[in-house]
Protein backbone atom coordinates (compact mmCIF):
# COMPACT_ATOMS: atom_id res chain seq x y z
CA UNK A 1 0.00 0.00 0.00
CA UNK A 2 1.47 3.36 -1.05
CA UNK A 3 2.10 5.95 1.62
CA UNK A 4 0.13 9.20 1.19
CA UNK A 5 2.26 12.22 0.34
CA UNK A 6 1.30 15.80 1.04
CA UNK A 7 0.57 18.09 -1.89
CA UNK A 8 1.66 21.60 -2.83
CA UNK A 9 -1.72 22.34 -4.42
CA UNK A 10 -2.94 24.59 -1.60
CA UNK A 11 0.35 26.52 -1.37
CA UNK A 12 0.38 27.08 -5.12
CA UNK A 13 -3.21 28.32 -4.99
CA UNK A 14 -2.25 30.88 -2.34
CA UNK A 15 0.83 31.97 -4.30
CA UNK A 16 -1.30 32.63 -7.36
CA UNK A 17 -3.16 35.18 -5.25
CA UNK A 18 0.09 37.13 -4.95
CA UNK A 19 1.53 35.84 -1.66
CA UNK A 20 5.24 35.10 -2.11
CA UNK A 21 6.00 33.49 1.25
CA UNK A 22 3.45 30.90 2.36
CA UNK A 23 4.14 29.22 5.70
CA UNK A 24 2.84 25.99 7.13
CA UNK A 25 2.52 25.43 10.89
CA UNK A 26 1.71 22.41 13.04
CA UNK A 27 2.18 21.22 16.61
CA UNK A 28 2.92 17.90 18.32
CA UNK A 29 2.52 16.71 21.90
CA UNK A 30 -0.98 18.00 22.47
CA UNK A 31 -2.29 14.71 23.86
CA UNK A 32 0.68 13.76 26.03
CA UNK A 33 0.90 13.28 29.78
CA UNK A 34 4.45 14.60 29.95
CA UNK A 35 6.84 16.88 28.15
CA UNK A 36 6.35 20.04 26.12
CA UNK A 37 4.09 20.89 23.23
CA UNK A 38 6.22 21.83 20.24
CA UNK A 39 5.20 23.75 17.12
CA UNK A 40 7.05 23.96 13.85
CA UNK A 41 6.66 26.62 11.18
CA UNK A 42 8.32 26.60 7.78
CA UNK A 43 8.33 28.53 4.51
CA UNK A 44 9.33 26.21 1.66
CA UNK A 45 10.85 27.40 -1.61
CA UNK A 46 8.27 27.34 -4.37
CA UNK A 47 10.82 26.03 -6.88
CA UNK A 48 12.61 23.42 -4.73
CA UNK A 49 11.18 20.02 -3.93
CA UNK A 50 11.94 17.69 -1.02
CA UNK A 51 10.90 14.15 -1.88
CA UNK A 52 8.94 12.18 0.70
CA UNK A 53 7.36 14.94 2.79
CA UNK A 54 4.26 13.53 4.48
CA UNK A 55 2.39 13.68 7.76
CA UNK A 56 5.05 12.97 10.39
CA UNK A 57 2.85 10.25 11.93
CA UNK A 58 3.14 8.00 8.85
CA UNK A 59 6.94 8.31 8.62
CA UNK A 60 9.57 6.28 10.43
CA UNK A 61 11.95 7.98 12.87
CA UNK A 62 14.79 7.60 10.35
CA UNK A 63 12.71 9.15 7.59
CA UNK A 64 11.76 12.08 9.81
CA UNK A 65 15.39 12.71 10.76
CA UNK A 66 16.46 12.68 7.11
CA UNK A 67 13.65 15.00 6.08
CA UNK A 68 14.37 17.33 9.01
CA UNK A 69 17.85 17.96 7.62
CA UNK A 70 16.63 18.40 4.06
CA UNK A 71 13.76 20.73 5.01
CA UNK A 72 15.88 22.96 7.25
CA UNK A 73 18.66 22.96 4.66
CA UNK A 74 16.63 24.39 1.77
CA UNK A 75 13.69 26.22 3.34
CA UNK A 76 13.31 29.99 3.06
CA UNK A 77 12.81 30.08 6.85
CA UNK A 78 11.92 27.72 9.69
CA UNK A 79 11.47 27.82 13.44
CA UNK A 80 10.28 25.63 16.29
CA UNK A 81 8.62 26.89 19.48
CA UNK A 82 8.50 24.96 22.75
CA UNK A 83 5.96 25.39 25.57
CA UNK A 84 6.94 23.47 28.71
CA UNK A 85 4.62 21.44 30.91
CA UNK A 86 4.47 24.10 33.65
CA UNK A 87 3.05 26.67 31.25
CA UNK A 88 0.68 24.09 29.75
CA UNK A 89 -0.74 23.56 33.25
CA UNK A 90 -1.03 27.31 33.77
CA UNK A 91 -2.84 28.26 30.54
CA UNK A 92 -4.24 24.83 29.39
CA UNK A 93 -3.11 22.68 26.47
CA UNK A 94 -5.31 24.31 23.81
CA UNK A 95 -3.99 27.79 24.51
CA UNK A 96 -0.45 26.42 24.82
CA UNK A 97 -0.72 24.78 21.38
CA UNK A 98 -1.99 27.98 19.79
CA UNK A 99 0.71 30.02 21.54
CA UNK A 100 3.44 27.67 20.32
CA UNK A 101 2.20 27.91 16.73
CA UNK A 102 1.87 31.70 16.88
CA UNK A 103 5.39 32.08 18.31
CA UNK A 104 6.86 29.77 15.67
CA UNK A 105 5.26 31.78 12.87
CA UNK A 106 6.26 35.19 14.23
CA UNK A 107 9.88 34.04 14.62
CA UNK A 108 10.20 33.38 10.88
CA UNK A 109 12.48 35.74 8.95
CA UNK A 110 11.10 36.84 6.56
CA UNK A 111 7.61 36.80 7.99
CA UNK A 112 5.17 34.91 5.79
CA UNK A 113 2.47 36.73 3.89
CA UNK A 114 0.02 33.88 4.42
CA UNK A 115 -0.16 30.96 6.86
CA UNK A 116 -1.63 27.48 6.46
CA UNK A 117 -2.55 26.00 9.84
CA UNK A 118 -3.27 22.42 10.78
CA UNK A 119 -6.74 22.34 12.28
CA UNK A 120 -7.29 25.53 14.24
CA UNK A 121 -7.41 29.24 13.49
CA UNK A 122 -4.68 31.01 15.45
CA UNK A 123 -5.89 34.11 17.31
CA UNK A 124 -3.99 37.41 17.21
CA UNK A 125 -2.00 36.47 14.12
CA UNK A 126 -0.69 39.38 12.07
CA UNK A 127 -1.28 37.87 8.64
CA UNK A 128 -4.08 36.04 6.82
CA UNK A 129 -4.41 32.35 7.54
CA UNK A 130 -6.34 29.29 6.46
CA UNK A 131 -7.00 26.46 8.94
CA UNK A 132 -7.09 23.07 7.22
CA UNK A 133 -8.51 20.03 9.03
CA UNK A 134 -6.05 17.20 8.48
CA UNK A 135 -3.65 19.70 7.00
CA UNK A 136 -0.57 17.58 7.72
CA UNK A 137 -1.93 15.07 5.18
CA UNK A 138 -2.97 17.67 2.59
CA UNK A 139 -0.40 20.47 2.57
CA UNK A 140 3.33 20.01 2.01
CA UNK A 141 4.13 23.11 4.09
CA UNK A 142 2.06 21.87 7.05
CA UNK A 143 3.49 18.36 6.73
CA UNK A 144 7.02 19.78 6.71
CA UNK A 145 6.20 21.79 9.84
CA UNK A 146 4.87 18.64 11.52
CA UNK A 147 8.18 16.89 10.80
CA UNK A 148 10.21 19.73 12.32
CA UNK A 149 8.02 19.72 15.42
CA UNK A 150 8.01 15.93 15.80
CA UNK A 151 11.77 15.50 15.44
CA UNK A 152 12.45 18.35 17.86
CA UNK A 153 10.05 16.96 20.45
CA UNK A 154 11.36 13.40 20.13
CA UNK A 155 14.88 14.67 20.75
CA UNK A 156 13.68 16.51 23.85
CA UNK A 157 11.95 13.40 25.17
CA UNK A 158 15.14 11.36 24.65
CA UNK A 159 17.00 13.90 26.80
CA UNK A 160 14.28 13.72 29.47
CA UNK A 161 14.63 9.93 29.44
CA UNK A 162 18.36 10.23 30.07
CA UNK A 163 17.61 12.54 33.01
CA UNK A 164 14.99 10.17 34.48
CA UNK A 165 14.72 6.73 32.82
CA UNK A 166 11.95 5.44 35.11
CA UNK A 167 9.12 6.41 32.76
CA UNK A 168 10.42 5.28 29.36
CA UNK A 169 10.08 8.66 27.67
CA UNK A 170 12.39 7.45 24.88
CA UNK A 171 9.80 4.84 23.88
CA UNK A 172 6.38 6.48 24.23
CA UNK A 173 7.47 10.15 24.09
CA UNK A 174 5.12 11.07 26.94
CA UNK A 175 1.92 9.60 25.48
CA UNK A 176 -0.43 7.59 27.69
CA UNK A 177 0.73 4.09 26.77
CA UNK A 178 0.18 1.18 29.13
CA UNK A 179 3.80 1.07 30.27
CA UNK A 180 3.78 4.83 30.84
CA UNK A 181 0.63 4.60 32.95
CA UNK A 182 2.12 1.71 34.90
CA UNK A 183 5.26 3.76 35.59
CA UNK A 184 3.19 6.75 36.76
CA UNK A 185 1.18 4.50 39.07
CA UNK A 186 4.45 3.20 40.50
CA UNK A 187 6.51 6.38 40.76
CA UNK A 188 3.99 9.20 40.67
CA UNK A 189 4.30 12.22 38.42
CA UNK A 190 7.73 13.64 37.65
CA UNK A 191 8.53 17.33 37.29
CA UNK A 192 8.00 16.90 33.53
CA UNK A 193 4.43 15.61 33.81
CA UNK A 194 1.41 17.81 33.23
CA UNK A 195 -0.73 18.05 36.35
CA UNK A 196 -3.68 19.48 34.41
CA UNK A 197 -4.46 16.21 32.62
CA UNK A 198 -4.92 12.83 34.23
CA UNK A 199 -6.57 9.90 32.44
CA UNK A 200 -9.58 8.48 34.30
CA UNK A 201 -7.66 5.26 34.95
CA UNK A 202 -5.22 7.21 37.10
CA UNK A 203 -7.69 9.15 39.21
CA UNK A 204 -7.06 8.64 42.92
CA UNK A 205 -4.16 6.28 42.22
CA UNK A 206 -1.19 8.54 41.54
CA UNK A 207 1.03 9.67 44.40
CA UNK A 208 2.07 13.30 43.82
Amino acid sequence: MSRPRASRTVENEIRRLGYVHVAGVDEVGRGCLAGPVVAGAVILHSDEYVAGIADSKVLTAAERERLFGEITGISVAWHVSIIESEEIDRINIHRASLKAMREAILALIPLPGFVLVDGFRIPELLMPQRPIVGGDRKSTAIAAASILAKVTRDRIMAILHDEDPRYGFDRHKGYATRDHLDAVNRFGYSARHRRSFRPPSLFDTIPD
